[in-house]
């Protein structure tokens, strides 16, 4: 790796967290210099501008969650227990497990939808990767006869992550865990409904 990458890859990591904590808009060139110690000139001698570092750090953020996320599933044997095991990583967000200021769909979807057309499609992509690899684990699910034929797999997926990051939304906005604890209460009975 030249020594360009490696501060190309230092800005990313001390500046995803801000991103996905602040979003595009509260995070200023100033947190970048503050985050990296590096000067403005340093940043723009790596990075086009504020966009290229907020893009960088989505897919920082996103790509880390992704390899996390994947580790655990592959760790469990049936679907259900795949579907079930995004519930329990997914409370990572919420406790600063996996990504420092939560889920990093959920905040760039809401910071990004009407002023940030680029990081927006970064995260429509992110959510189309996440709907097709739940559609995989419903599609083996009903092959393995572990999920009733006829099932959706598309309709699952939604169901999946809409209650997934509804969840996050809510108990983050309230401030209460148990929000989150009712909601996936209701997403277990669901995933365990389908078999």
């Amino acid at each position: 790796m030249t020594k360009a990458e490696k501060t190309r890859n230092f800005i990313v990591e001390k500046t995803a967290p801000i991103f996905n904590m602040k979003g595009y808009a509260g995070t200023s060139l100033n947190d970048i210099t503050a985050a990296t110690g590096l000067t403005k000139g340093s940043i723009y001698g790596n990075f086009a501008n504020k966009d290229e570092v907020a893009l960088a750090a989505f897919d920082y953020n996103f790509n880390s969650n992704v390899s996390k996320i994947e580790a655990e599933i592959s760790k469990k044997d049936t679907t259900k227990e795949k579907l079930l095991a995004y519930i329990s990583i997914y409370q990572s967000f919420l406790v600063g497990g996996i990504s420092q200021g939560g889920c990093p769909i959920l905040n760039t979807a809401i910071d990004a939808d009407d002023t940030h057309p680029a990081l927006r499609e970064k995260v429509l992509k992110a959510v189309l990767s996440w709907k097709k690899s739940i559609i995989k684990l419903v599609e083996d699910g009903i092959s393995n006869e572990e999920i009733k034929v006829g099932s959706n797999p598309e309709q699952i997926a939604l169901t999946v992550i809409a209650m997934i990051e509804g969840g996050i939304m809510i108990s983050r906005l309230t401030n209460k865990i148990e929000n989150w604890n009712l909601i996936m209460d209701s997403l277990k009975k669901y995933i365990n409904s389908l078999g």
